[in-house]
């Protein structure tokens, strides 16, 4: 990746669409669960490209680690680079709860990818290169986004999305995953406040200060208005694919249901 600071870094995954998010494919399918919400069915068609997962393992690992800190983080260590990210900074491959935890991340940064690249969110990716344990899970929201109708001015159109994701890549039967996103995703508005403040304080601990800005305009939704959009994704092997029970999932109770 070459010498790059972090703040650079951020404004890279805003700009370049990772090539990986092409293979995102909107399969044209929509649910319609019990109580009338439109569920859509995306499908992730990898290809055996060996480039495009390089840049891929790279887009993934950076939000552990840097490519451009990782020589001086684990110096001292004895770890080569493979050995530094796997035993220090990865969710564990096999060690319980390692592989549920490492599941989530991969589903909730593919979200993210998601959110950014396909829908224009802005999409700050701070949530997992401050663990101090590799083997939980970052609490607070799952995802958050940012739009911005005209930057620099503040604008009730502006929009924030928190969305809360489920994966089940293993298993014999499959789990009502976007019941439990959505459940989650009812939670977020007691979690808001701390998430916001959690990515706006890296981007001042890495002197970005324009990007604390951005986060610091949807910080007080009553003096200046947006518009707050909530989501639930579940992530599933094609196999584990359940029509009914996405058509159960029931979302009456979600405080943001008008805008779910």
């Amino acid at each position: 990746m070459g010498s790059v600071e972090e703040g650079q870094w951020v404004e890279c995954l805003v700009n370049t669409k990772p090539e990986h998010v092409n293979w995102l494919v909107d399969t044209g399918e929509r649910i319609t669960t019990i109580d009338g919400k439109t569920v859509e069915v995306w499908e992730f068609c990898y290809q055996p490209d060996e480039r495009v997962l390089s840049n891929w393992a790279r887009h993934f690992r950076n939000h552990y680690c840097l490519d451009s800190q990782i020589d001086e983080l684990r110096d001292g260590t004895g770890c080569s680079r493979s050995e530094y990210l796997n035993e220090i900074k990865f969710p564990d491959a096999n060690a319980y709860p390692g592989p549920i935890v490492r599941a989530g991340d991969f589903g909730e940064i593919l979200v993210a990818d998601f959110l950014e690249y396909v829908q224009g969110f802005w999409v700050p990716r701070s949530r997992y290169i401050d663990k101090a344990r590799r083997n939980e899970s970052t609490k607070g929201c799952d995802i958050i986004g940012f739009l911005i109708t005209n930057e620099g001015k503040e604008s009730p159109r502006d929009v924030l999305a928190i969305f809360e994701a489920k994966a089940q890549f293993t298993g014999r039967k499959a789990k009502a995953k976007l019941q439990e996103a959505v459940d989650d995703s009812g939670k977020d508005p007691l979690r808001k406040a701390e998430s916001l403040n959690a990515i706006k304080h890296r981007f001042l601990d890495t002197n970005n200060p324009i990007y604390a800005k951005r986060v610091q305009r949807f910080q007080d939704i009553e003096d200046k208005p947006y518009l707050e959009l909530s989501g639930g994704a579940a992530l599933l092997e094609n196999y584990l694919f359940d029509q009914d029970l996405i058509k159960d999932t029931i979302t009456q109770q979600h405080p943001n249901q008008n805008h779910l």
